[in-house]
Formats: C-alpha cells, sequence, structure tokens
C-alpha cells in the first residue's frame, strides 16, 4: 500500500471521535473469538435497525420508537453466535461497579464465528469485563481484533477470507460529528467503488464474485451464517425516533460495501447511538438526513477498513 493510500485510510478517524465514547477489546486465548464494547457512561438514545434474515440480537425491542425512554450506557458486539449473548452481562456488571447505572440497558448482537472459532469458548462475562476494562476513548485498533476476531467474509462460494474491525468518522462543516464501528463477517464480498477487495476466492486466488455467480444460477455447495454489526454514532442531539430513522439510513452504506447483502444467512445489525449537544438550525427532517447519509458513508468506510485490516 503507498504512503498516500496509508494517510488516505488513517485520515478516517472513528467511533470515539465522538466525544464520550469509549471503545474495549478482548478476544479469547486463541485469537479465534473475541468481543467488543461501545461505552457511553453518560448515556445516549439509542436507535436500531435489523436488517439480516438470521440476527442475534439483545434488548432491542425496548431502544425502537415508542418505548421508554431509557438511555443506553453500553453496547456490546460478540462472536460465539447466541452463545455469545449472555457476555452482555459483563457490561451491565462493570457499569453497575462503576456507579453508572443500577440496572444498565445493554444491547447486544453477535456474529457467527462458531467454524472459525473451532470449539474455543464463547465470549463470556468476564471477557466482556475485560474489554470494558480496556476500554478508552482513543484510537481504535482495527482487524482481527474484538469481536472481529474470527470473522471471516464470503462464505456463499469458494474460499473465505478473514474479516475484521473497521472504524471511520467524518466532521461535518459548521455541523455533527457522525462516526461508525462495524465487524465484518459478511457471506457476501465486500466492494470498493466498482471493485471487489475481499471476498470469496477461488482456488488460484482470485475473487469468485458470488453477486455474478448466483445471478448466474451456480448452484452453492453450502451456505455459513454470518452477519455483518455495526454502531454509528453522532455529536447530532436526536429523538429516539430520530436515531432509529439515521440506523436506518446507515443502512445504505451496508448495501454499498457488501454484496449479496442482508441475506437469509446473515444477522446485520446496525445501533445508533446519539451522544451530543449539537443542534443545527435546520428542519429536523434535513438534520436526520444530513446525518443518516454521513452515518452511510462512514459506515460504508468501516466495513471497507475492516476488510482491508484483517491479518
Amino acid at each position: 500500500m503507498s504512503d498516500n493510500k496509508n494517510r488516505e485510510e488513517k485520515s478516517w478517524g472513528g467511533l470515539t471521535d465522538v466525544p464520550g465514547i469509549l471503545v474495549g477489546n478482548a478476544e479469547d486465548k486463541s485469537g479465534r473469538t473475541g468481543c467488543t464494547v461501545i461505552l457511553c457512561p453518560k448515556g445516549a438514545v439509542p436507535g436500531i435497525v435489523v436488517s439480516g434474515g438470521s440476527p442475534g440480537t439483545q434488548n432491542t425491542d425496548i431502544i425502537r420508537p415508542g418505548t421508554s425512554e431509557y438511555p443506553v450506557y453500553g453496547v456490546l458486539l460478540t462472536g460465539g453466535s447466541f452463545f455469545g449473548l449472555p457476555a452482555s452481562g459483563g457490561v451491565m456488571q462493570w457499569l453497575v461497579d462503576h456507579k453508572i447505572d443500577d440496572v444498565p440497558l445493554v444491547p447486544a448482537a453477535v456474529i457467527f464465528d462458531l467454524l472459525y472459532a473451532k470449539g474455543s469458548p464463547p465470549p463470556d462475562a468476564a471477557m466482556a469485563y475485560d474489554a470494558c476494562q480496556s476500554a478508552t476513548p482513543g484510537p481504535i485498533p482495527e482487524g482481527n481484533v474484538g469481536a472481529g476476531a474470527g470473522a471471516t467474509i464470503g462464505k456463499i462460494y469458494g474460499i473465505p477470507m478473514k474479516g475484521g474491525l473497521g472504524t471511520a468518522s467524518i466532521q461535518i462543516p459548521g455541523g455533527p460529528i457522525v462516526a461508525a464501528l462495524a465487524i465484518v463477517n459478511a457471506l457476501g464480498d465486500i466492494w470498493n467503488q466498482g471493485h471487489i477487495i475481499a471476498g470469496a476466492l477461488n482456488c488460484n486466488g482470485t475473487f469468485v464474485n458470488q453477486t455474478q455467480l448466483m445471478m448466474e444460477g451456480v448452484p452453492s455447495p453450502l451456505y455459513y451464517n454470518s452477519t455483518t454489526i455495526a454502531v454509528v454514532a453522532t455529536t447530532e442531539r436526536l429523538s429516539k425516533a430520530e436515531a432509529n430513522r439515521v440506523a436506518q439510513l446507515a443502512d445504505d452504506g451496508m448495501a454499498r460495501a457488501i454484496s449479496p447483502n442482508h441475506t437469509q444467512w446473515d444477522g446485520d445489525t446496525i445501533y445508533c447511538l446519539s451522544l451530543g449537544s449539537h443542534t443545527s438550525n435546520m428542519s429536523r427532517d434535513a438534520v436526520v438526513t444530513q446525518v443518516g447519509t454521513a452515518a452511510a458513508l462512514v459506515l460504508e468506510k468501516a466495513i471497507i477498513r475492516g476488510a482491508l485490516a484483517a491479518q
């Protein structure tokens, strides 16, 4: 990769560019599964969109519009498939121990990494607690860290590649910061500007192009459960309904970066967190559209970065 490319990639920042967010990672000893925690000690207004056909989530209904206005204090992204969901108890315990909330709301989403984990124990509460202990507002490591430890890409046809954790942010001039973090464990290929950059491989190391083969009617020998899960965050002050709408708009970024996307074997889920006090003179519809468009942009970039950073 050229120096110019390195500078371009590094200029995109990360989720912790949104003040008030801490990110921590932990992996098991084998390095084949792990978890990532996003902490908001002062609370955040949440939103969510679940687009995949095989989601593995927890505490999603309570952050949809029309439900109680509980703030979110942390989000868990974890490996281990459904076996990883109990790890959210470690995040809750950390928040209680640090006197942030007595019964903290911690949504969680999982990726299916069991085939790559090869029998490694799934993330548990102790691992999630360790991830909380390591959480900082500083730069976020990318690649095979945290929940990205066991991530893989391209599993309909051919040989999968490694996936990982990616993150990106943008500052809208005169407006809010919008950022994203993604765990890239997609069934489909990862695309950037019309080209596949990661995905299923032929035996000679070239990309299969799974979308094309599917449209040609080529049967697949096997489908593996997958999932790309993500968090987008902003300093814009949003209501719960607006945060849910921003999460929906951010989904466009996932669709641009992954194909095929949101399949029946993916559990694609995006959380939105509004932490800031920034308010705009624009109409609320214009604000939501601007923030959602930015969220799609940084999520697309985070997915690309997660694929490129995989070891």
